[in-house]
């Protein structure tokens, strides 16, 4: 008797193939991870559509016969698959006989540890900002006290002592103070509410291209790369906008003079954020052409006061992580020189 099994109702990436490494059928987060479809799977043999590398291939093959003639499962860990659409992934196999009369596939149970260490890199990111940012709401209040009275002595300095030179150090004075009191809001964070309204993603890209345009005028060349599929969900436009604007004009910034900046957006099925999955995610990437983030900064740039720049505030990658982070999204970044990525995820089930 072949036993019947419902992959799809599995969050689990799995895959059973026959004897002989044929693809018999996959689930619906396998044909995520492997970036193909059960039309285009099912028959073919599985190397072909996640081939081993070259170092990886013989220890494969030979743990796969040895499952087939003991019938005893095993584990293959750290194994790299380069997948037909060009990537490379690395991932553990758990492959399991199905020992049932007259039923000689084999299960493979897929785990991403790509994605994996990825969701485990936010995780403890999240809880580093979620502690700076306690110990910064404490030293926020120490330093606004002292501001206002700094900005008050300055107006009575200026009342008492009526004077055209004195008045314009006053306004110096004032003016820096505000510029500070500014800068600690900016510490903390978006405060208000969200204002979650249906919205598509190309409201938020389109709006932050005409901004930046005005801003670098013809310093700046914006290559725009849509998915016109992708749905309305619901989500605060305006903080959106601020997300995105912050990064793009970092990576205008970061570029030689007439730069391009890439804006390209895609969507991913049965994809997990912050340890939640999710039907539907769009992916947002800005692509930049600059010289790269120093590796050592690359684990803190999504820290407060981090940053590359000697002119730049080290606030607008942290800010725009609060933003994603507040709509159950967040921000991944890769980079080398010539090719530095910034990629927002953000759930589009509306949940």
């Amino acid at each position: 008797m072949t036993a019947s099994f419902d992959l799809d109702s599995l969050t689990t990436c799995v895959v059973l193939i026959d004897q002989y490494g044929a693809v018999d059928s996959l689930n619906q987060a396998a044909q995520v991870l492997l970036e193909t479809s059960a039309l285009r799977a099912v028959g073919q043999p599985f190397d072909e559509l996640a081939s081993p590398s070259t170092d990886a291939e013989t220890h494969w093959h030979e743990t796969l016969e040895s499952v087939v003639s003991t019938r005893l499962p095993a584990v293959s860990r750290d194994l790299k698959l380069s997948l037909k659409t060009g990537r490379d992934i690395t991932v553990d196999v758990v492959i399991t006989p199905l020992n049932y009369d007259l039923d000689s596939r084999i299960l493979l149970e897929i785990s991403a540890l790509d994605r994996a260490r990825a969701i485990s890199e936010t995780e403890n990111l999240r809880e580093a900002q979620s502690r700076l940012h306690d110990v910064v709401k404490g030293l926020a209040h120490e330093v606004k006290n002292p501001l206002g009275g700094i900005r008050g002595a300055a107006q009575l300095w200026a009342r008492k002592f009526p004077n055209d030179e004195l008045d314009e150090y006053a306004n110096i004075i004032i003016s820096e103070v505000d510029r500070l009191h500014a800068l600690v809001d900016r510490l903390l964070g978006p405060r208000e509410s969200l204002d979650r309204q249906p919205m598509n993603i190309h409201e938020v890209t389109e709006r932050v291209r005409h901004l930046i345009e005005a801003e670098a005028g013809k310093n700046i060349s914006v290559i725009r790369d849509y998915d016109p599929s992708l749905p309305e969900f619901n989500a605060d436009a305006n903080q959106l906008t601020q997300a995105v604007l912050n990064i793009t004009r970092n990576a205008w910034e970061a570029s030689p003079h007439d730069c391009a900046v890439t804006l390209r957006t895609r969507s991913k099925r049965q994809y997990t954020l912050n340890g939640k999955r999710h039907k539907l995610v769009c992916a947002l990437e800005i692509i930049d052409e600059g010289p790269g983030i120093p590796e050592d900064l690359m684990a803190s740039i999504f820290l407060p006061l981090v940053t590359s720049r000697p002119e730049g505030s080290g606030l607008g990658l942290s800010l725009s992580q609060m933003i994603l982070t507040r709509h159950g999204g967040v921000i991944q970044a890769s980079s080398q020189p010539g090719n530095t990525c910034f990629t927002l995820l953000l759930p589009m089930d509306n949940s």
